[in-house]
């Protein structure tokens, strides 16, 4: 005997129906819907350590990027008839199309209907999803089956003759529906990532079932466990089906032959019966039918099907979609046909292991195909079956007091209370999540949406994260990195979390070294920000976190540069610094990613190349742009325990080429140069005033000294250079005060004395603010001005004094106001008061910790 359960993927009343038929119906062997290579694997379902949600994934070894997943959650009907198979010791096995084909195949389309859409119409919903579940997902009844595989072999019939063409199924709304038409849809081949691994850069690709039509959350049903509910009406699907009307034309031969051929073999009598109740005979059709994919995968079920009884099962169960379920049940017939289309399939070498999931990732809106809007919400109601609103609604006043909202036992009783009464009012045996939604909006967020959001993020979704055995098959990097995780003490998880980590503790120095190493293979497990806790040293970094499934891809596709993390990354960041467009600021990048991850295999091979590159490099510009990078890997030394002296000779010999062609570099420029040389000049100046070095400091600022002593080159680089040596106590107020008297005197142009200006300022309005000679200068020299100079230079001027902050505007206007005269300036026979001064440093001094 056999018996086809078809079912709907990640359907909870699916899943508590398929259990309730296995265990009546005692099967002494199990077909799933599932790539059959994958059958080794079954072994592990039971395993400790393995917790749903879990994907199959399948993937080309020397091609990782192309790949493939099968996800199951616990409320899977897949899940729980793998579960019933190992747990009662039952031969299972899955009997898809294997997936060394799946990812041989090219992109094909898959049928063009929504199945439940048409039903639900002919039933007289204009939801898809109240149909189903009132027919099936609010009875858990081992009997609905056959009613399913009745209704979608009408169905079937009517598309294979070109009854239904795209676009006749209900109309859609903003949220899409909770499930997928009766087909598990793979989540297709993750593409290329950007440099930093971006994982939401992921692509969906269904594999034969159209996208599921949309509804309105708040008036549609969802899937109850409650064991009273109704009785299901067997023949309403089947008269459903019948009393759909379409206006459309027969399908071609190519497409609906063979599987027309199957309905005609298997069920004669139905053919008749739908062809009267849809007036066939005097239907103009347009070709449709079922795609060629569609009748691979049915035509490859049967095969495995056959192969079973002929291997001596006698209680056959078949478990797919139900879309499938019409043309697998009854009696199989000859096998050539099948053997025929099957025939010449192309082949792709295809490795297949377990992987975890996340409840986010089966939600529609990830792009999953068979998606569903309330992962979090149907697993609750699978693992719930006691009183199983009032403890979602405990669930939910838990989230909100999180969010420090003020949410009592009160709120909850009466959240039940009026979601039972929406119930009752609807005529439904037990609230769904659209009652439940109301009550929580109404109670408890009173009538917040922004925390009906967070509840419908953290819970309706979800972001739970399942797990496999450590013994699953994997490549040897996926076990180094599963190793190291446990050995530093992280957690997987799919929310994000922040992590502090204070690098003068070992293991704290070893999780960020990982996480770094991580970043080099494209795994972007961890993120870089800026933490809570505020440091200004280099002793501390901040990290967000967050695992994604598709990492998963990521760790094979790494695997290829070696078998340890270390390893592997050290071998990816000379590869990539070998290329032939790597420049002087992308090696120091890659040298100072080397030195923060730790990669002492690869930092002599990266000097190397960066030595060889910057001597032939003739940009100051490029070399300019590097030494910041390389100067910031120098600080590391201190903290992470790192040997940097191999980087100071590259460090000075780059500073020494930087001064060296500076002369040369600031000459001629126009505006649009100076200014972005001029950030360099900044960054450069910032970076050596950081590695505190004497040399290193003394030439650059006798550099800078050269610069401003020249006639010749743009203003705003001179007025910088001029500041800078002010800042840095190379020259004196009285000098810098006279180099801006005589940038502006007679014969420098207005445009030239506001560039001299603007670079010497620079964002910088304190300076004016305690100078009042120099404020003064620019006073008198801006009331010189006659009107056509004034409106020439004013856009520069409103620029420079524009980035000055808004208190330092205020004390400049303030000068101005009164004169620019008093009482910055020291006068000469002011005196002071010692005692009273050594008094004042000392509580300093005792405030900020320092010994004087």
């Amino acid at each position: 005997m056999t018996r086809v359960f078809g079912i709907r993927h990640h359907g909870p009343g699916s899943a508590r129906s398929l259990r309730t038929a296995l265990e009546q119906f005692r099967p002494d062997a199990i077909l799933i819907e599932g790539p059959a290579d994958a059958d080794p694997l079954v072994g592990y379902v039971a395993a400790e350590g393995m917790s749903p949600p879990v994907a199959l994934l399948a993937y080309v070894p020397d091609q990782p990027a192309k790949a493939a997943f099968w996800p199951y959650a616990v409320f899977s009907p897949e899940w729980q008839a793998l579960r019933y198979a190992v747990e009662h010791a039952v031969p299972v096995r899955f009997c898809d199309l294997p997936a060394t084909n799946v990812l041989a195949a090219e992109d094909e389309p898959g049928d063009r209907i929504d199945p439940l859409a048409e039903l639900a119409a002919a039933a007289g919903y204009d939801d898809a999803e109240r149909w189903w579940d009132a027919v099936v997902e609010s009875a858990a009844d081992a009997d609905a089956f056959e009613a399913i595989t009745e209704a979608m072999g009408a169905l079937r019939e009517a598309t294979e003759r070109g009854m239904f063409t795209p676009g006749t199924a209900t109309a859609t709304t903003e949220t899409p529906s909770p499930e997928q038409p009766p087909d598990q849809e793979r989540d297709s081949a993750l593409g290329d990532r950007s440099a930093t691994g971006g994982a939401g850069g992921e692509a969906v690709e269904p594999d034969d079932e159209p996208p599921s039509t949309a509804h309105d959350e708040s008036t549609s049903d969802r899937p109850r466990t409650d064991d009273a509910a109704i009785e299901i009406d067997t023949n309403s699907a089947h008269a459903a089906a019948e009393s759909r009307v379409p206006t459309t034309r027969p399908a071609s031969d190519d497409l609906s032959g063979h599987a027309a051929q199957r309905s005609a073999s298997d069920n004669p009598a139905r053919g008749d019966t739908v062809g009267e109740a849809v007036g066939l005979e005097d239907a103009e059709c347009e070709p449709f039918g079922i795609d060629a994919h569609t009748l691979r995968r049915e035509a490859y079920m049967r095969q495995t099907m056959r192969k079973a009884l002929k291997e001596g099962a006698q209680r056959l169960a078949v478990v797919c979609g139900a879309w499938h379920a019409p043309v697998l049940a009854g009696k199989l017939g000859p096998a050539t046909a099948d053997t025929k289309l099957l025939k010449g399939l192309a082949k792709a070498k295809a490795t297949v292991t377990w992987v975890p999931w996340t409840h986010s990732r089966l939600a529609t809106t990830s792009g999953y195909g068979a998606g569903i809007p309330s992962p979090g919400w149907y697993h609750h109601l699978f693992t719930e079956t006691e009183q199983p609103i009032a403890r979602w609604l405990t669930k939910v006043a838990g989230v909100l007091r999180a969010h420090d909202l003020p949410v009592s036992s009160a709120h909850i009783i009466e959240s039940v209370r009026l979601a039972d009464t929406l119930a009752a009012l609807r005529a439904r045996p037990l609230a769904g999540l659209a009652e439940v939604t109301e009550a929580v909006r109404s109670v408890m967020c009173a009538g917040d949406e922004t925390m009906l959001r967070l509840v419908a993020s953290e819970l309706v979704v979800g972001e739970v994260l399942g797990a496999v055995p450590d013994g699953t098959p994997t490549v040897p990097l996926d076990a180094d990195l599963r190793a190291r995780i446990r050995t530093l003490r992280l957690k997987q998880e799919a929310l994000s979390r922040n992590l502090d980590l204070d690098l003068r503790k070992e293991r704290e120095v070893e999780r960020s070294r990982l996480l770094h190493r991580l970043r080099v293979l494209g795994i972007d497990w961890g993120t870089p920000t800026t933490g809570e806790i505020r440091s200004t040293g280099t002793f501390r970094e901040s990290w967000v976190l967050r695992w994604r499934p598709e990492f998963a891809v990521s760790i094979i596709e790494a695997s290829r540069w070696g078998t340890t993390i270390r390893t592997a990354a050290e071998a990816k960041i000379l590869d990539t610094a070998a290329r032939e467009d790597r420049t002087v600021g992308k090696l120091t990048a890659a040298l100072e990613v080397a030195f923060l991850a730790d990669l002492g295999d690869a930092i002599n091979g990266l000097i190397t190349r960066l030595e060889s590159t910057a001597a032939l490099d003739h940009d100051i510009t490029h070399l300019l742009a590097a030494l910041p990078n390389l100067t910031r890997t120098l600080r590391y030394g201190d903290v992470r325990g790192t040997d940097i002296k191999t980087l100071t000779h590259v460090a000075d010999g780059l500073l020494v080429r930087i001064c060296a062609g500076l002369p040369g570099a600031v000459t001629g420029l126009d505006t649009e140069a100076a200014e972005q040389l001029r950030t360099q000049l900044d960054a450069a100046h910032t970076a050596i005033h950081t590695r505190d070095d004497d040399w290193a400091s003394g030439e650059w600022l006798a550099a800078l000294h050269r610069l401003a002593d020249r006639d010749d080159v743009h203003g705003a680089l001179v007025g910088r250079a001029v500041r800078l040596l002010a800042d840095a106590g190379r020259i004196d107020e009285s000098d810098s005060t006279r180099r801006l008297s005589a940038a502006l005197s007679i014969g420098n142009t207005a445009a030239a004395k506001a560039a001299w200006i603007d670079g010497f300022l620079g964002g910088r309005g304190l300076l004016l603010v305690h100078d009042r000679q120099l404020l003064r200068l620019i006073d008198d020299w801006l009331r010189g001005l006659g009107d056509d100079m004034f409106v020439e230079i004013l856009p520069l001027l409103r620029r420079t004094f524009g980035a000055f902050e808004s208190g330092e505007r205020r004390a400049i206007g303030q000068a101005v106001r009164d004169g620019g005269s008093g009482a910055s300036r020291a006068d000469e026979n002011t005196t002071f008061d010692v005692e009273r001064g050594l008094v004042a440093m000392r509580t300093v001094a005792d405030i900020l910790g320092v010994r004087v």
